[in-house]
């Protein structure tokens, strides 16, 4: 992986303060082994840390157009990065590298802030434009690589791949969000685009922003989602095919590189998915790596190591043993902000195993989240034929206990418990308060689950308890069925 640092002054051309930029650049060292460097300009200071993977000789950043005064600091790979370069060729760009970086610069110069609808991988990117006096900052579609950034008083803006290269700032306020605090023992970790302070924000996954000198602080401005309105009819042998396909292809992409590749590999179905596309692309075997640890209940080394053998890779493992806490302290340094996953232990340990062969491993991260593999899918899917969501929007649409949002989500926090139901439901006439609503205990109108809210119906007609009843209020446009709440606080 690699890093980027930046100072921005969005007021004035003041002069860059070199000491502390080489100072954020330098708290960012561990992201990039291979090299570093700066621009420094009227009002604008950028670093970067650097892992060579591609043109590892030439690659060396900030990349600048053919004038000098568009310069690129980036984060990441471009995987379609020959396809790029060749449609700028063919529009008379000229490049002086053999990176993939330099796509980004010819790219802003072509098409603009659209040019990240062109690039098809994992990047932050800060391209400082000189004649527009103009900070572009963008991230990937899904998040992969950080950026944070806030806005101190004086009209300079901070920004960085880790949280710490801000803080060395010592006007930056270190006031905690409690909102960020809430969602925190929530999820077990701080969502974008929030941070762990108030004053700190993260770019979320798919947005860019275009920061123009002497104007208002922009928006960030989204240039992609998930589109799920496109339904293409297919059959099951059609998808598996297709599956197979773009796995390969997925697969392929990522292994440009001009380094040494392996494979993080657990056994599960993703990452054995992953090294058996590597092991039919590549002509000599895959380097993979797995951890072992000492209790049996927790130790699935065994289905990796029947993995390795099928596709006769390089395999090496590491036992951990589970009550291996020494990493804890080093685990807050790294992750700068609560992180409540207890298995970036062991995935620290396996990527330590995994530097001492390869510099790049690939991993079956992200194979849950697209497929439905953890259980709290399963719980979501129950819950919503249980009780159905009605499609109205708004600030009064309806939540899964069939009342208004801000009612539902005051009301099922405060709901008193009893023996029998676990929770009984609010009255019609109760108001959301402020601490109420942020700790409502359900997801309302497609917000983000806070709680498990285990929504039953009952009827004074029928014994089933998933009985529906049509609601007597105003705001229900339609008879859609709904549900009494028997809401538990149950952490998600």
């Amino acid at each position: 992986m690699c890093g980027i640092v930046g100072i921005f002054d969005s007021r004035d051309r003041r002069p860059i303060d070199r000491r502390m930029l080489n100072a954020m650049n330098d708290s960012i060292a561990h992201r990039g082994p291979d090299g570093d460097g700066l621009h420094v300009g009227p009002g604008i200071g950028l670093g970067q840390r650097r892992l060579a993977i591609i043109d590892v000789a030439g690659g060396r950043q900030p990349i600048y157009n053919e004038t000098g005064e568009v310069a690129v600091m980036f984060n990441g790979e471009i995987y379609n990065f020959h396809e790029v370069r060749a449609a700028l060729e063919a529009r008379r760009h000229r490049f002086a590298t053999r990176s993939d970086t330099e796509v980004i610069v010819h790219g802003w110069e072509e098409w603009g802030a659209a040019c990240v609808e062109r690039l098809r991988g994992m990047f932050a990117i800060a391209l400082w434009d000189a004649r527009a006096e103009t900070l572009f900052l963008a991230r990937d579609r899904i998040g992969k690589k950080p950026l944070y950034y806030t806005t101190l008083a004086d009209g300079r803006v901070l920004f960085g791949s880790e949280l710490k290269a801000l803080l060395l700032e010592p006007t930056l306020s270190r006031v905690l969000d409690p909102r960020t605090v809430e969602d925190y023992l929530a999820l077990g970790y701080v969502p974008d685009p929030k941070s762990i302070y108030a004053a700190v924000r993260k770019l979320a996954p798919g947005h860019t922003m275009v920061w123009r000198r002497r104007a208002p602080e922009p928006k960030p401005l989204r240039y992609w989602d998930v589109d799920f309105s496109t339904v293409v009819p297919t059959t099951e042998a059609q998808a598996i095919d297709r599956l197979h396909a773009e796995l390969e292809e997925a697969v392929r992409l990522r292994l440009i590189a001009e380094v040494p590749l392996g494979a993080l590999l657990s056994g599960d179905v993703d990452s054995s998915a992953v090294v058996s596309a590597m092991a039919m692309i590549e002509s000599k075997p895959v380097e993979t790596c797995s951890i072992a640890f000492g209790a049996a209940s927790h130790d699935e080394s065994a289905y990796a190591s029947a993995v390795a053998e099928r596709y006769h890779t390089n395999h090496m493992v590491r036992r951990v043993d589970t009550d291996d806490f020494d990493l804890i302290d080093r685990m807050a340094a790294i992750y700068d902000e609560p992180f409540a996953d207890s298995s970036a232990l062991p995935t620290y340990r396996v990527c330590g195993l995994a530097r001492e062969r390869v510099t790049v491993a690939l991993s079956g991260d992200g194979g849950d989240e697209v497929f439905g593999g953890y259980v709290r899918y399963r719980w979501h899917v129950e819950e919503a034929r249980a009780c159905p969501v009605p499609r109205r929007r708004g600030p009064r649409a309806a939540g899964r206990c069939g009342r208004p949002t801000r009612a539902c989500r005051a009301g099922c926090a405060s709901a008193p418990r009893s023996p029998s139901s676990g929770a009984t439901p609010p009255p019609r006439t109760s108001r959301p308060s402020p601490r109420s609503t942020t700790a409502c205990v359900t997801a309302c109108a497609g917000r983000t689950w806070r709680r498990r809210c285990r929504a039953t119906a009952r009827s004074r007609r029928s014994p089933d308890p998933c009985a529906a009843r049509r609601p007597r209020t105003r705001w229900r446009a339609r008879s859609t069925p709904t549900c009494t709440p028997t809401c538990r606080a149950t952490s998600w």
